[in-house]
């Protein structure tokens, strides 16, 4: 095989090379060798769909005076889901949980869910109805007064840094990278964005790396034969890299491309296991959650710890086309996340991973020529093995103009907010109230008399 030599010039450019491809993965992220602050593993798990998931299609409730409201706002252009139609999944039926009357509410989700509505079954899903970015609790009277309302409502990157963030405030950190702070996790695996950036993953002192769908990663200019000579070069970059630098940027740079060289060795070893017998379906979500669980099984055997993962989907903003775009999103998302829990009972982390949802906003139950506008309240789903399954919260009147909508076309206001969904998330991750108060949801969830909404175990 033909050998390349390479001067010491060309060795440093193939090096800063490497530092802007990895530069995005390592970002500072702490030592590899760091112990872990807590006693067991657990991981949390944010599937992003991006663009407004219409909520109101996903599930809808089923008994006479919803359902007559839903149709009647919502049937003109074939938006409105039905089981004679063969759009709705037969129905099911629960008592709604975390309401003042926990009425009996029959419902079903939409027909390109049916692995969600097994999983449904098997007690591992809950659904919390109308929850949204919220300052505080909020009633129509002081939305119309503009007292207290989240600024850029409808807005898709301001709500989707809103979700992330936990906050309608300004903020440059994700709930998901603040829990892992407040829980003094350390480690460069614990907060990772699967295909694209997720501020959900970014904390003050934990910082996200970024790695391709695949989970696949190599270096530039390590590829030499024999394996001695890829070593040798390995071990001198790592040797220059680790060198004392007074330029502060030098250093920092220096840290990030180290990270970012063992997140790479880390991918390989993940993927150089025993292969996991889940069969995946080709979607790019699956595939984001496919190296999702290869990292999960890495990192859980490895000891006590935290992971937050962030995947996503897009295509969700559907003002046309909707009821056939929004079956294949929706149909997706439910075959990826079923697939993904297979995999977690697989390698034994089903009781140790909780999955859930997250969207822009909601959007209008009133439809336009063929889909729907942005909206506010919407309902997301969570996944696994400690959920405590079931119907959290109330379906919205789903009369126009009613208490419940903002503009009189089907704009719910969320009766939970952001904080208190990641709150409660955030106990089972092993956050106590004060912290999650005085650290994660700062300032803010101290506004909403229910920190806990009881869907985790």
């Amino acid at each position: 095989m033909t050998k390349h030599p390479m001067s010491r010039r060309s060795f440093l450019s193939a090096g800063t090379g490497m530092l802007g491809a990895l530069s995005a993965l390592g970002l500072l992220g702490a030592p590899r060798n760091a112990q872990a602050a807590v006693s067991d593993y657990k991981a949390l798990v944010c599937v992003y769909l991006f663009g407004g998931n219409d909520g109101n299609n996903m599930i809808v409730p089923l008994d006479a005076a919803h359902y007559s409201r839903y149709t009647a706002l919502r049937g003109s252009n074939g938006l409105a889901l039905s089981q004679q139609a063969n759009t709705l999944l037969a129905t099911r039926s629960a008592t709604l949980k975390a309401v003042a009357n926990p009425v009996e509410q029959p419902f079903a989700f939409h027909y390109g869910m049916p692995e969600i509505d097994a999983l449904y079954a098997q007690g591992k899903v809950a659904a919390l109805l109308n929850v949204g970015s919220l300052n505080q609790p909020m009633t129509k009277a002081q939305y119309q007064s503009g007292v207290g309302v989240p600024s850029q409502l409808f807005s898709h990157p301001d709500q989707n840094l809103q979700n992330q963030a936990g906050t309608p405030a300004v903020a440059g950190t994700g709930w998901g990278g603040r829990l892992v702070d407040a829980l003094g996790v350390e480690g460069h695996l614990n907060a990772i964005s699967v295909g694209a950036n997720g501020l959900f993953v970014e904390g003050s002192a934990v910082h996200g790396n970024l790695v391709p769908a695949n989970g696949q990663l190599d270096l530039q200019g390590m590829n030499f034969w024999p394996q001695q000579q890829a070593d040798t070069r390995r071990a001198a970059l790592m040797q220059i890299l680790n060198a004392s630098n007074p330029n502060v940027v030098n250093t920092a740079a220096n840290k990030a491309l180290l990270n970012g060289m063992q997140l790479a060795q880390d991918l390989k070893a993940a993927n150089a296991g025993t292969p996991l017998t889940t069969a995946f379906p080709g979607y790019g979500l699956a595939q984001q959650l496919k190296t999702v669980a290869q990292l999960i099984r890495l990192r859980s055997q490895q000891g006590p710890g935290r992971q937050v993962f962030f995947v996503s989907q897009g295509g969700f903003d559907t003002h046309g086309g909707q009821s056939w775009q929004q079956f294949d999103m929706l149909r997706q998302v439910s075959q990826s996340v079923a697939a993904f829990q297979n995999a977690l009972n697989e390698i034994r982390a089903e009781d140790l991973v909780t999955t859930f949802t997250m969207s822009d906003f909601g959007r209008t139950l009133q439809p336009n020529s063929g889909g729907t506008d942005h909206a506010w309240g919407n309902h997301q789903l969570i996944i696994g093995g400690a959920v405590q399954g079931g119907l959290y919260g109330a379906f919205p009147d789903f009369a126009a103009g009613s208490k419940d909508d903002a503009t009189g076309r089907g704009v719910w206001i969320p009766q939970f907010s952001n904080q208190q969904y990641g709150a409660t998330l955030g106990k089972w991750f092993g956050a106590e109230i004060d912290v999650l108060e005085s650290q994660v949801f700062k300032n803010e969830l101290s506004r909403f008399p229910v920190k806990d909404l009881g869907f985790m175990a």
